[in-house]
């Protein structure tokens, strides 16, 4: 009898360490994308910015119409690409920003062997915001990020010395971020798998995982900080980014979409959008 029961349970394990293994090795595995060949309406430049491992980062530039309005830096969510910032482009270079738009490592045309969650990412954008004090010597400087694009800028090691920060749909702890995803696609079984993804995310990015969290990090960034999430977001809940907010130092501004779950909050809220993030950079960086 007890023979029976112990293969069943083997074999449940066995299994939940597969499932766990293929799990992991999906989410953390590159996405790729081709996108410099993509046609745009914006006047872009072509970017290579070399990187400290001896690669590039690769994006687009796009020049206001005069200095000494500002710099924003776009930072994608995860498995998208510099694609997904261009409608933010279009209204910040339409106010005469000048903008950089990239593809962190491992997504779009940036090499990288796997996605971080910030660990890697966070490189990307202290030499992104590095590339625009060069090329903008004069100017102050923003950042907007989604998702993995906003914890790639709060888990930064060393301080970006930020004018303005935006982060939209950030999640404050790694572990909610997988364990609200696992809920989301197996149910309530699916916090089964979440040590075993925890430990594959960890092996996969060499990277201990309480060093993803940036709940940790977000009172070290020294910016002023305008965070913005949705009613209706499962991935990351209202009572999580309330968390986060409250971890952050002032000066720092929430803003909750009413109806927006976790998806491009310019696409769904539009001019309002446009208009709450235009006010919050214009006051930090171009102050009267």
């Amino acid at each position: 009898m007890l023979k029976p029961i112990f293969a069943y349970f083997s074999g449940f394990v066995v299994l939940s360490i597969i499932i766990g293994f293929l799990i992991g090795e999906i989410v953390t595995g590159p996405a790729a994308t081709a996108t410099e060949s993509l046609l745009t309406d914006l006047p872009v430049h072509s970017v290579k910015i070399p990187s400290s491992d001896g690669t590039y980062i690769y994006g687009w530039l796009v020049h206001g119409e005069q200095d000494g309005n500002g710099a924003v830096l776009l930072v994608h969510s995860i498995r998208s690409n510099r694609v997904e910032m261009l409608s933010r482009a279009r209204f910040l270079t339409a106010q005469g920003y000048h903008v950089l738009l990239i593809d962190l490592q491992a997504h779009g045309e940036t090499p990288g062997d796997r996605i971080t969650f910030g660990a890697r990412e966070s490189e990307n954008v202290e030499t992104s915001i590095n590339f625009l004090r060069k090329t903008f010597p004069n100017e102050r400087i923003a950042a907007i990020g989604v998702s993995l694009g906003a914890a790639a800028i709060v888990l930064a090691k060393h301080d970006l010395k930020l004018s303005a920060v935006v982060v939209e749909s950030l999640h404050p702890t790694i572990e909610e971020a997988v364990e609200n995803r696992l809920k989301l696609f197996l149910g309530e079984p699916g916090k089964f798998f979440l040590p075993l993804l925890l430990a594959q995310i960890s092996f996969f990015t060499d990277t201990p995982i309480e060093e993803l969290s940036p709940i940790k990090r977000i009172n070290n960034l020294n910016s002023p900080l305008l965070i913005i999430s949705g009613t209706n977001d499962k991935h990351t809940t209202p009572p999580e980014t309330a968390r986060l907010f409250d971890a952050a130092r002032e000066p720092k501004e929430l803003w909750i979409v009413p109806g927006a779950g976790h998806f491009n909050m310019h696409d769904y809220a539009g001019r309002t959008y446009e208009q709450e993030v235009l006010d919050f950079l214009s006051h930090y960086l171009n102050p009267r």
